[in-house]
């Protein structure tokens, strides 16, 4: 099948009456935001559709793909891999935030059907009253960041230590293909089944559209698994002097199953937290804290120990380890406590207010403000995942590459963080964060923090810019050569190139069956 390059206006024509129902952009604006990530710009693309419901979704993509355009979904938009950026301008983004309605909460069966728009944030506020939660909350940007664009990129955090990623808790996910049809997965893609509570009948089909980058085809629905939430919740932070002894604890604690959350921030990171949040003088999270313990004096303590701890544990040098405790009941919780405790000490860990993680699960997802620093910077981060045994290597060796700009850095402006994390029982992540004056793109003026706290734009600073290219692409050469994993992978991480022969074969067909012109999101994961 042999089609066009170029875009007529009757393609334009077709492609709005194909997106009947739905909202259809072409002005400048529109278009150039759907175009760009926190990192990068793509090619300006044609138009922006931004259907509503499933039908408006097949309608559209059959319509786009029959003219030749590349259909790019987006979700909040709040990447850095370019994983919707295009790549030529004959493009299509399918914006999915409209597809926002949670479709099902099924006590009995414990399971969760929403659309692809809809956010972890709104998941939580519909469950809480009934005592249910999702396994794995969401990410730190969850008041935004959707589930369809979660599980496209692996999304991962609140609750990660215990239950592992946003792939660990999908039973089903309704796509449409690059022609129309519309695939359903799990029991769902059953014919007489009545419930879609189970995943694994059969080949995992549901697996092979988690963490594709949107590139097998566009999510419009899922299931998640449900459980019963937690009564009891508990928080401990623990200094480190050696980051070695901090990754040991850390690890071990992962290894216990401890944990809904445990993460080691450097200095530089904690210190940063501390005046990001302004926790210490956020009334609103004062309360917060305190309305998270079942007993009110106890909760009354925990937030005046907020309120005073402020910076003082942070000194000069000290690696912080914080984790989330939650149990069903407070013997279980106070036992977990107990053991990160005695990890953390036995590994010279000096115990420390918990001021950093009780904040965090205070104000579970706050508002986009860090879409910009405090001072309006742009930031970027990387990601890698090896088991244990690999963590104290993969740190070195990418500590040793930071080490080499760090003249380079203080010349540009430019501030590098780490952020080390556990996933499940079996994997660590290490996650540098590098952040610089620079002049914004379409998303970052999309953060509330802008007007809220006036804050102007930065100059163009081109000179850091570079020095960060420069610097993550050693760092991901350096993933690659270690074959660690990561998540968010659009354009950023190899992938296609990192696999065997014949794994590459495979997914190239499933490629191929789902998408013959590969037109869906090209160019993500290698493809």
């Amino acid at each position: 099948m042999t089609l066009s390059n170029e875009t007529t206006p009757e393609d334009l024509a077709a492609l709005k009456q194909s997106a009947k129902g739905a909202t259809f952009l072409t002005d400048q604006a529109s278009r150039e935001l759907h175009s760009t990530d926190l990192f990068r710009k793509g090619k300006l693309c044609t138009a922006v559709a931004v259907p509503n419901n499933e039908a408006q979704v097949s309608a559209i993509v059959a319509c786009a793909t029959s003219l030749g355009f590349h259909v790019i979904p987006r979700g909040a938009g709040l990447t850095y891999v370019e994983g919707y950026t295009p790549t030529v301008e004959k493009s299509l983004v399918i914006d999915l935030s409209q597809l926002n309605n949670i479709l099902e909460i099924n006590p009995q069966d414990m399971y969760i059907r929403v659309q692809a728009g809809v956010t972890w944030k709104q998941i939580y506020v519909a469950l809480q009253p009934l005592g249910l939660r999702l396994p794995f909350l969401g990410t730190f940007s969850g008041a935004r960041a959707t589930v369809g664009g979660g599980l496209s990129n692996g999304a991962l955090f609140f609750g990660s230590a215990r239950y592992g990623t946003a792939a660990e808790i999908v039973l089903n996910i309704d796509a449409v293909k690059a022609n129309g049809d519309i695939l359903r997965t799990g029991q769902r893609s059953v014919i007489n089944a009545t419930s879609p509570a189970y995943r694994t009948f059969g080949p995992d089909l549901t697996g092979i559209l988690v963490h594709d980058s949107g590139s097998f085809a566009i999510k419009t629905a899922m299931t998640l698994k449900l459980i019963k939430a937690p009564q009891h919740y508990g928080y401990a932070s623990f200094g480190f002097k050696d980051v070695e002894n901090a990754i040991a604890a850390l690890s071990e604690i992962g290894r216990c199953e401890l944990v809904e959350e445990a993460y080691v921030m450097d200095p530089q990171k904690t210190k940063e937290s501390l005046s990001a949040s302004n926790f210490t003088a956020d009334v609103s999270t004062f309360f917060r804290v305190i309305k998270q313990e079942r007993n009110p004096f106890k909760g009354i303590k925990a937030g005046i120990n907020l309120a005073i701890s402020g910076k003082r544990f942070v000194g000069d040098g000290i690696h912080s380890l914080h984790v989330v405790c939650s149990a069903h009941c407070a013997a279980a919780l106070e036992h977990d406590l107990q053991r990160c405790r005695e990890i953390a000490n036995g590994l010279q860990g000096v115990d420390l207010p918990d001021s950093i993680p009780r904040a965090a699960r205070a104000n579970l997802f706050p508002p986009l403000d860090s879409i910009v620093g405090p001072q309006g910077e742009r930031w970027v981060a990387l990601n890698a995942k090896v088991a244990h045994s690999q963590a104290i290597a993969l740190y070195n060796r990418a500590e040793s590459i930071l080490d080499k700009y760090k003249p380079d850095f203080a010349r540009c402006g430019v501030d590098a963080s780490r952020l080390l994390i556990i996933l499940s029982n079996f994997s660590f992540s290490y996650e540098p964060v590098f952040s610089w004056k620079d002049t914004w793109l379409p998303m970052h003026h999309t953060s509330p923090a802008i007007k809220k706290n006036k804050i102007p734009e930065p100059k163009e600073n081109l000179a850091a810019r570079q020095l960060v290219e420069k610097v993550r692409a050693e760092l991901i050469n350096l993933f690659n050569d270690m074959g660690a994993a990561s998540n968010q992978i659009g354009k950023t991480y190899p992938y296609i190139s990192a696999l065997h022969p014949e794994s590459v074969t495979l997914l190239k067909d499933i490629k191929k069956s789902l998408d013959p012109n590969n037109l869906i999101n090209p160019g993500v994961l290698g493809l």
